[in-house]
């Protein structure tokens, strides 16, 4: 392959796919450590690079690259991206191959044909592994913060009670777990712990936050901070890096916080490990409902439970989930 002096990486959504990308740009970093590395994506998710010092220029589909790239490594592998793709001279183009019928088959008929777990970022990286770049180690997500976003997080910091960051949301209802059963849990945790929680999430998570607090006792209201909806993302991030442990569903706060080797209590409704989208190289614990024969419903979350039961988060157990939480954070300085 020629001299590599610019390359181009496209992610176009969402949160957590695109901070799943942050390992390959390390490993293009360190395969040509000379080389300009540019990045495209959609513009809510441009600040995800803002402080990244691996990244020279971000753009968007609003404003898409143009000009040569020596190497154009597409993550995303789309009408949209193969469109910005063939806008622009590239010496050689990378794509991540999908495998979108694997995940139909799983959906639709429960054949897991995926064998033994692999993360995504590892799929990512066999899109490297064909120009001859090792694209594997032992290393997590990266999220870069800048020093206004950490002087934002700070004044959360200041009692010396543990925190929990609760990352209450998702896009899609059957990713999300109920508020009325966070509450329960949150009551049942904060009976054993003095303990701050932050909850955390976009403008769109706002009502669940509502309906969250209302369902929490007079007395557990006083130790939750509410920021869904009045923070960036990335001063999310930040609240994410200075927290003791996170609380989260399958969402991509869970992996902005496994950039950070936060101890992550995980949720999985619909999902399944399957995808590849477990927490990357940090510690974790997962919990689902094992032997529903409707999950995976499917591949991405849907805003109904197909057979409106919601077994697959109504059977969490809010108590099993906050004595493991318990247990962790007891055993913190």
């Amino acid at each position: 392959m020629p001299e590599v002096k610019k390359i181009l990486l496209i992610r176009l959504s969402s949160i957590g796919d695109i901070t799943l990308t942050t390992p390959l740009i390390r490993h293009l970093a360190a395969a040509y450590p000379d080389a300009q590395i540019d990045y495209c994506t959609k513009s809510p998710f441009v600040s995800l690079f803002i402080s990244n010092p691996r990244i020279t220029k971000t753009y968007t589909t609003d404003h898409p690259p143009v000009g040569n790239y020596d190497l154009v490594v597409d993550l995303q592998n789309n009408y949209r991206s193969r469109a910005i793709v063939r806008s622009m001279s590239s010496v050689r183009t990378a794509r991540y191959r999908k495998n979108n019928w694997k995940k139909w088959l799983l959906v639709h008929f429960k054949l897991d044909l995926y064998g033994s777990y692999r993360s995504v970022v590892n799929r990512y990286g066999d899109s490297l592994h064909e120009i001859g770049i090792s694209a594997s180690d032992q290393q997590g997500c990266e999220i870069y913060l800048s020093s206004e976003e950490l002087a934002y997080s700070a004044p959360y910091f200041q009692t010396p009670q543990k925190t929990l960051a609760l990352c209450f949301g998702a896009k899609h209802f059957t990713k999300r777990y109920p508020p009325k059963i966070f509450a329960a849990l949150i009551s049942s945790l904060l009976k054993k712990e003095l303990l701050q929680i932050v909850l955390l999430g976009g403008k769109e998570d706002v009502p669940q936050s509502i309906e969250l607090l209302n369902s929490l006792p007079d007395t557990c209201r006083s130790q939750v901070v509410n920021l869904a909806g009045n923070c960036t993302l990335m001063q999310s991030a930040a609240i994410l890096s200075r927290s003791d442990a996170v609380l989260c569903n399958d969402t991509g706060l869970m992996h902005i916080a496994s950039a950070f080797g936060k101890k992550l209590f995980v949720l999985f409704g619909s999902s399944s490990q399957a995808f590849g989208f477990l927490p990357l190289n940090t510690p974790y614990e997962l919990f689902e409902v094992e032997g529903l024969h409707c999950k995976p419903c499917s591949h991405i979350g849907r805003n109904h439970c197909p057979k409106a039961h919601f077994r697959c988060m109504n059977d969490l157990s809010p108590y099993t989930i906050a004595e493991h939480i318990h247990n962790y954070l007891k055993l913190l300085p």
